[in-house]
């Protein structure tokens, strides 16, 4: 039997804070108890944000709390080529279309239909897409696409009636407590993005050609990408992936009770690491055991 294979998948766009060193480190205390393997992947593909200074960060900082992991580091910045395959494939089948409003233009248009009624927004808090692109002609999307910036979108509806219905395997929990079988509604994040004109992909589709290239088998991560697992398990339906088992961890939250963000200057891992903090004292403060794993967490 083939040894299962987990990851741990961070943006340099920042340095790793305790919300971090939980998933990285039941990510290598689960593959330890398997006797499985520990993946490490670099997320680079926002270019404006993604810095090399952080990348090295991750590697002390995940060092530091003990964690070894395989050679060589996938970065996905290194893998365009793969992703605008997938995005081909999708577009052959005619479940791919170009939007060309910008963010302050989809902004508007939201105002305008709430005027009326509340407009649906995804699990995210996000409005969905409420623009007309899927109407423009194809003569007047290449001479538009030619001149001017675009989003590629996935045309929900065609592709979920392209896939049926889907589920997912959990073993951990959502923001509900769901577990088991769960059914995969990517319905609710209308259509999203899966590329744009100067980066040939988004997280949605990196992450399953990365996770079904790397042979990973089990994917853990926070809870708060509970969700967007319905629009992963739709692509890997449409595009012929293997599907991981899942498991979704609870967050580690500030005193206001929201989640640890880079965004919002939470304490990194090399803060605390020169304020005297030990590695072992990491663990207790996100929760975890002294020993590695030997059940679920």
């Amino acid at each position: 039997m083939a040894p299962r294979v987990f990851r741990f998948a961070p943006s340099p766009n920042g340095y790793l804070h305790l919300g971090h060193a939980l998933s990285a480190l039941l990510n290598g205390d689960m593959a330890r108890a398997a006797n499985g393997r520990l993946l490490l992947r670099i997320e680079d593909i926002d270019r404006t944000r993604c810095r090399p200074e952080y990348e090295t960060a991750i590697y002390e900082d995940l060092a530091w709390l003990g964690l070894a992991w395989e050679a060589p580091v996938r970065r996905q910045s290194e893998h365009f080529a793969a992703y605008r395959d997938a995005l081909e494939r999708l577009t052959a089948m005619g479940l791919v279309y170009p939007s060309f409003e910008s963010r302050g233009e989809i902004a508007r248009l939201v105002a305008a239909r709430e005027q009326t009624a509340a407009w649906p927004r995804d699990p995210d808090g996000v409005p969905l897409y409420p623009g007309t692109a899927k109407q423009i002609s194809h003569d007047e999307r290449r001479r538009r696409m030619a001149a001017e910036p675009y989003a590629l979108r996935l045309d929900m509806a065609k592709a979920l009636a392209r896939a049926g219905d889907l589920h997912w395997s959990e073993t951990g929990r959502g923001p509900s407590c769901e577990t088991g079988q769960v059914p995969a509604r990517a319905e609710q994040w209308g259509d999203v993005v899966l590329g744009r004109k100067d980066t040939p992909t988004s997280y949605h589709l990196a992450v399953v050609i990365d996770d079904a290239l790397q042979g990973v088998t089990d994917v853990v991560r926070g809870e708060d990408l509970f969700w967007a697992t319905g629009v992963h398990r739709l692509l890997q339906q449409l595009l012929d992936l293997p599907v991981p088992t899942y498991r979704h961890h609870r967050l580690i939250r500030d005193a206001e009770g929201r989640k640890l963000a880079k965004s919002t200057k939470a304490t990194g891992l090399r803060e605390l690491r020169a304020q005297g903090v030990t590695p072992a004292e990491i663990r207790k403060l996100v929760g975890l055991k002294l020993k590695p794993l030997r059940q679920r967490e």
